[in-house]
């Protein structure tokens, strides 16, 4: 049975189209595409096709942009779920860090903006969308640039959740040792394969990871997204009760106990809790600090950015959505926008609290420090391993969706290509993830590139292209703020890579590498 007319009339998106879509489309985009020289193939194979590539139709002359075949069912409050669980992500683990070399005021001020600057770089998305009638981050781009507004998106979102998955790893690499270790009360110099992390993280990526990632449609994978949001939820607990159950100064635990016995007997009158098998740390640094400013102050914008970053799952959620309209995605945005900024605070503010200029990169790595086979802890990791775990898969699709759309655009759905791009993926993941100095590292540079273009210069760039001129002049107030936008991005990524590598320059982010 062939397709409808009005399901042909899809835009131009290397995918291929039907011979007569082109009646579907403005006179003028007709022509513009001409003289750009775009070639559309044909609709091949419209169901294997939809599996992986979804588009709207075109705005055709005195009609709104409307969907293809989709209807959207998801409710309000699910959607606020959906994008929150999207901008949930193991950014949150690095936030205490972030608050230690900024001062709670100055890490507050700095969470505040970036939250604000993402609730208005999603407005400008749904603006240009509603405009256009695209889903697609990739396609926005291809309207609004062509091939290359399409290539760069593309790369953006790919070196972006390359980085996210990174993340993901990381924390399985580092965790997955310690979680084991308590279970087995073994010691960690035994040197057992099995609490060698490089291992692990290879392990996991075989044997969980990579099934789920050979799903042909990312729904499948949807079942996981409120578990792991919901173990975050549980990490954040758990941080706020043992910021009252660890006081300062917290003693490091000991494997000799004969040597923390020695110890302890010295600084006895000081000591509060975990006695046995510690040894005292000086408590100078037991007050907390508002405002601080220090050479590692500058990994704290990418990384506040890294973890906003939800916005190429923005459109795709708007899709989905019952009766959707670009006022009600607004304020699921700005609803979800909030709900992770306060868990961000709580989490930076109450692990910062707990062990103050001694908290490490990585947060759950600092608990290990005092204890680790604590029970609470251990079921925190266990969580926290199993939400980074399962949203590997997830992060994973988009990035093989955009390598097809940049390398195979005329093509259709083919299982060897995606197993194929789906081992490529994680091969070079966990390289990246085993070599890698530290998670911080990957936060920084990750977030100092790719974040700017997702959250400011992008979404500034393709409304004001997309926009047309007859209802927003350039000189408008929307358009200059919006190219002002594009500015502060290209600002803010210049100075973070300038301060990442004379922080690295200057050997100062040696005393960071492994945990």
């Amino acid at each position: 049975m062939e397709p409808s007319r009005s399901e042909m009339c899809i835009l131009p998106n290397g995918k291929g189209q039907d011979l007569g879509e082109e009646m579907c489309m403005p006179m003028k985009t007709m022509m513009e595409e001409e003289q750009n020289g775009i070639h559309h193939g044909r609709f091949d194979d419209p169901d294997s096709t939809l599996a992986e590539n979804i588009e709207f139709l075109p705005n055709s002359e005195g009609k709104k942009p409307r969907f293809t075949d989709f209807e959207g069912k998801t409710s309000f409050g699910m959607s606020v779920f959906n994008l929150g669980n999207a901008i949930m992500g193991s950014g949150i683990l690095g936030l205490a860090y972030a608050m230690a070399n900024t001062g709670i005021l100055l890490f507050l001020f700095l969470l505040t903006a970036v939250a604000g600057l993402s609730c208005y770089s999603i407005h400008l998305l749904l603006k240009s969308s509603g405009v256009v009638g695209i889903r697609s981050y990739e396609q926005l781009g291809f309207r609004a640039f062509g091939i290359t507004g399409k290539m760069a998106a593309g790369i953006a979102i790919t070196l972006q959740n390359i980085g996210a998955m990174s993340s993901y790893l990381y924390i399985v690499k580092s965790e997955f040792p310690l979680v084991l270790q308590a279970f087995l009360k073994a010691d960690t110099s035994s040197g057992q394969w099995y609490l060698n992390g490089n291992y692990l993280v290879v392990l996991v990526s075989l044997s969980v990871i990579l099934p789920l990632a050979l799903m042909k449609q990312l729904g499948y994978l949807g079942y996981t997204s409120g578990f792991s949001l919901s173990c975050m939820v549980f990490f954040l607990s758990a941080v706020i009760y043992k910021k009252f159950q660890i006081l300062c100064p917290f003693e490091e635990f000991s494997s000799n106990s004969t040597l923390a016995q020695a110890h302890s007997n010295v600084t006895l009158d000081h000591a509060h809790g975990y006695h046995n098998g510690h040894v005292m740390v000086d408590d100078s640094h037991c007050s907390p600090q508002m405002f601080t400013v220090n050479t590692h102050t500058a990994y704290t914008i990418p990384i506040l950015a890294f973890a906003f970053v939800c916005h190429p799952e923005v459109l795709p959620i708007y899709t989905e959505l019952r009766n959707p309209t670009q006022k009600k995605m607004q304020h699921i945005s700005n609803i979800s926008i909030l709900i992770m900024y306060t868990m961000y605070f709580l989490a930076a503010l109450f692990g910062y609290l707990t062990f103050y200029t001694k908290v490490e990169a990585e947060l759950l790595h600092t608990y290990s420090r005092i204890d680790p086979y604590d029970t609470l802890i251990l079921c925190v990791r266990l969580a926290v391993l199993t939400a980074v775990t399962l949203t590997v898969p997830i992060v994973l699709f988009p990035v093989r969706r955009a390598i097809q759309e940049m390398m195979f655009p005329n093509k259709t759905f083919n299982w060897i290509r995606h197993v194929i791009i789906a081992v490529i993926l994680l091969t070079f993941i966990n390289i990246l993830v085993i070599f890698a100095p530290n998670i911080l590292g990957i936060f920084g540079i990750i977030g100092a590139t790719s974040a700017p273009c997702l959250i400011f210069i992008f979404p500034a760039v393709f409304y004001i292209r997309i926009v047309p001129k007859d209802k927003e002049p350039m000189r408008s107030t929307p358009k200059i703020f919006a190219a002002c936008f594009a500015g502060l991005g290209m600002l803010f990524m210049i100075m973070s890579l300038s301060f990442i590598i004379i922080d690295w320059t200057t050997g100062s982010s040696s005393t960071m590498g492994g945990h």
